[in-house]
C-alpha cells in the first residue's frame, strides 16, 4: 500500500533530510586516503545520536552498521570496516535517519584523488540521471516515466542501471511502496499522486548491469568487476512537481575545504 503523507508529515520527513544532509557534509570533511571506512561509519552513528535520530539502516534486516560505504565496483551494501581508502577510488556513502517516527535517505558518490576520465564520465553521468528522474516526479505521471528517464540518458554512455535493486517509497518506513526502478517504460506503472514521498537512485555500472551479492549476505557487486556509482535524493510529489527534500549542499561546501576528493 502507498502511504500519502500529510503537509506535516512531509515537514518532518524534510527536517530528518536536512539533518541527513549535514550529516553527509561532515563525512565529506573527513573522507580521504587512509581512513577505514569504519571510522566514517563511527561518526556518521554519534552523529546521528547527538541529533536526537536513529540509525534507519542499523539492524535493519540485520545489517550491521549505521552506513552503507561501497567502493570502486561495489555498486550497494558495502558494509564499512578495516578497508582503508585509496587515492583513485571511487566510494559512494548511503545513509539513513529516523528523526520523530520519520525516514530520510540519500546516498553521494566520491572521487577520491584523480580518477580516470571513464570513471569521472560515470559519476557525472548517474548524478544527471538522478535528476533526469526527479524531473519526471509530478501528479499524472507513472514510475515508468522515472525509470525511463534515467535509464534511456545512462544508455547513451554505454552504461547500464541495476535492475535487481531500486529506489523505492520513503518516511513512515524506511523502505515503502511503490518500487522505483531505475528503467521503465513511459506512461507504465503506478500513477503518481500529491503526498507520496520517493527515494530515488540510480545505481549504475561502467559495464553489464549483472550484479552479485558476496557470501556476507549484503555487499553488491558488478558481475564484471567494473566500477559503479550510486546517487540518491529523497523527493516529495507536490502540485507542481517534485519537492526535493535531501539535499547535497552540505557535501559540496565540504568538498571546498577537502583536496582529497571531487565529485561532479
Amino acid at each position: 500500500m502507498i502511504i500519502i503523507k500529510s503537509d506535516e508529515e512531509i515537514e518532518l520527513i524534510r527536517k530528518s533530510n536536512i539533518i541527513l544532509g549535514q550529516l553527509h557534509g561532515q563525512l565529506a570533511k573527513i573522507l580521504k586516503p587512509g581512513i577505514k571506512t569504519k571510522e566514517l561509519d563511527k561518526l556518521a552513528y554519534d552523529f546521528i545520536l547527538d541529533h536526537g535520530g536513529k540509525p534507519s539502516f542499523l539492524k535493519y534486516r540485520g545489517y550491521p552498521a549505521t552506513l552503507c560505504i561501497s567502493v570502486n565496483d561495489v555498486v550497494i551494501h558495502g558494509i564499512p570496516g578495516e578497508y582503508e581508502v585509496k587515492e583513485g577510488d571511487i566510494v559512494s556513502i548511503d545513509c539513513g535517519i529516523e528523526l520523530n517516527g520519520y525516514h530520510s535517505d540519500s546516498a553521494f558518490t566520491y572521487a577520491v584523488g584523480e580518477v580516470p576520465g571513464d570513471v569521472w564520465t560515470l559519476l557525472k553521468v548517474t548524478k544527471e540521471a538522478l535528476f533526469r528522474g526527479i524531473e519526471q516526479v509530478k501528479p499524472g505521471n507513472r514510475i515508468g516515466d522515472i525509470g525511463y528517464a534515467i535509464e534511456s540518458y545512462v544508455k547513451k554512455f554505454g552504461f547500464s542501471v541495476v535492475r535487481e535493486m531500486t529506489g523505492h517509497g520513503v518516511g513512515r518506513y524506511l523502505h515503502e511502496e511503490p518500487a522505483v526502478p531505475n528503467y521503465g517504460i513511459r506512461g507504465y506503472g503506478k500513477r503518481l499522486k500529491k503526498g507520496m514521498t520517493l527515494a530515488i537512485e540510480p545505481m549504475v555500472n561502467m559495464g553489464t548491469h549483472k550484479i552479485y551479492i558476496e557470501k556476507d549476505g549484503w555487499t553488491v557487486r558488478t558481475a564484471d568487476g567494473k566500477p559503479a556509482a550510486h546517487y540518491e535524493l529523497s523527493v516529495a510529489v507536490d502540485e507542481k512537481g517534485a519537492d526535493i527534500l535531501s539535499t547535497f549542499d552540505y557535501i559540496y561546501e565540504a568538498i571546498k575545504h577537502n583536496d582529497s576528493i571531487s565529485a561532479p
